[in-house]
């Protein structure tokens, strides 16, 4: 049986047209405009949403709230434009999504929509239910307590609409957190759209999120549509979040308050019903106070904050990863080996993995296609991991560009390359000090990202 949902708003005018927009829709609806009439109807039916004003008249909502969440509705938050501040801590205190007002129809609807259906695959939990420990979860494996503590946010974020932050550093699985709140959520069939900001240059990357018309600048050929309306009913995950123009912030932060976008050369905006999570490898309250990112867009994507463990934090799921990895690296490179030397596993142990996951995959596909036999001994493995200096990227100072400066400057690291060769030694070894981070890389380069993200990719190919 459908149930109702309940309508919590003391502006009886708001109050009759939300109503009206819900019935049209062939939604039931009880409305009440007090916390104690709430209450009342609360303890005489059950709800399956709850629509929630944060300011009545007897009270604050979110005193409500615990008691919605213990009778296991839906919690969708209503609070005015200035108000975004107390509807990101509802969120956190277990609501589904919020609404600021004014909004329109279709965002009303979206939003109880999407409440109603994750109801109906995943109804809520009681807060303090033990969930059982997981090896493998979309897409991630490890066994350690970090990791349990992402699998179960994951679960409780999905079955939100809320806007995510994912921090950590480079090559922690950021986007496959991402991936994976997308499969657990009720927007799981629709699009995953992942963009990178870092990859695309500063001039081109607003086309790239909100899409652009023909002829609207130079090669400009033909309409095209941005990531954020390809991700509509699904997911947009902005990555490398902190690289995007102070410009373009602007924007994306209207975009979020009104799901409206305006495709470069556009007259009218449209509307768009896109959730947005995002990553960063770096601080962005540093950030925020370096005034490279805007602090109101902080606010508005930091509603629910999940920050990805090192693989140096995670224990044995280092070598839970290494021996799965290496049975399908092994398979893929039609190579023999079966198994990690007891050493090996010590050293894996034992090393500080500043490239996180990532690293240990390129580790164990440098030794899967350079080596063959049944087990990885230590020989095999790259001269950063086994502390051997025999090798250019391993021994080579990393310093600024102008470091280098004629006399000063010690070539005897690159006597013998080629200048093919000396570029991706340098290039690979200065990622290597920012710890995986191209970006990074590329400031203290004075090169655009997406200059060494091709420069790699093309390395990439030529290996094959």
């Amino acid at each position: 049986m459908k149930l109702p949902l309940l309508l919590v708003e003391d502006t009886s005018s708001l109050a009759m047209v939300y109503r009206s927009v819900l019935e049209k829709a062939g939604h039931s609806v009880v409305s009440c405009d007090t916390i104690s009439q709430a209450r009342e109807e609360m303890g005489r039916q059950k709800f399956s949403v709850i629509l929630l004003d944060l300011s009545l008249p007897d009270g604050d909502g979110m005193e409500l709230m615990g008691d919605i969440l213990k009778g296991g509705a839906k919690v969708i938050v209503i609070t005015a434009n200035g108000s975004i501040n107390r509807a990101i801590e509802a969120m956190r205190e277990g609501a589904f999504d919020f609404l600021v007002k004014p909004f329109d129809e279709k965002k009303l609807l979206g939003a109880v929509e999407n409440a109603m259906h994750m109801q109906a695959v995943a109804p809520s939990r009681p807060a303090l239910e033990p969930l059982e420990p997981k090896t493998e979860f979309h897409g991630f494996l490890g066994t350690s307590e970090a990791m349990q503590q992402i699998y179960r946010m994951i679960g409780n974020i999905g079955r939100s609409s809320a806007t995510v932050f994912i921090t950590g550093e480079s090559g922690t699985g950021k986007e496959v957190a991402a991936k994976a709140i997308h499969a657990v959520s009720a927007r799981a069939k629709k699009p995953f759209v992942p963009l990178n900001c870092g990859a695309i240059p500063a001039d081109l990357l607003e086309s790239e999120v909100f899409g652009h018309l023909k002829g609207s600048f130079t090669g400009a050929i033909a309409n095209k549509i941005g990531a954020a309306e390809v991700a509509s009913g699904g997911t947009l995950f902005l990555d490398e979040i902190c690289e995007m123009d102070l410009r373009l912030q602007t924007k994306l932060l209207r975009f979020l308050e009104t799901s409206k976008i305006q495709p470069v050369g556009a007259v009218a905006a449209k509307l768009v019903d896109a959730r947005i999570l995002c990553a960063t490898n770096r601080d962005p309250l540093e950030e925020v106070k370096a005034g490279r990112f805007r602090e109101d867009l902080y606010y508005r994507l930091h509603v629910v904050p999940m920050h990805m463990p090192p693989l140096r934090a995670r224990g044995e799921d280092i070598n839970l990863i290494a021996d799965a990895v290496l049975k399908r690296f092994a398979k893929e490179e039609g190579r023999d080996f079966e198994r990690i030397s007891p050493e090996v596993r010590r050293i894996f142990m034992q090393f500080g993995w500043p490239g996180n996951v990532r690293q240990l995959l390129n580790v164990l596909r440098n030794v899967v296609v350079l080596n063959n036999g049944i087990t990885v001994l230590p020989e095999m493995l790259p001269a950063e991991i086994v502390g051997r200096t025999d090798g250019l990227a391993a021994s080579m100072p990393i310093a600024a560009p102008d470091a280098y400066n004629g006399d000063d400057c010690d070539v005897g690291h690159f006597v013998g390359l080629t200048l093919a060769q000396f570029e991706r030694a340098f290039v690979e070894a200065t990622i290597s000090e920012c710890n995986g981070s191209v970006p990074e890389a590329a400031r203290m380069l004075d090169v655009s990202p997406s200059t060494l993200y091709r420069k790699r990719e093309s390395w990439r190919k030529a290996a094959r």
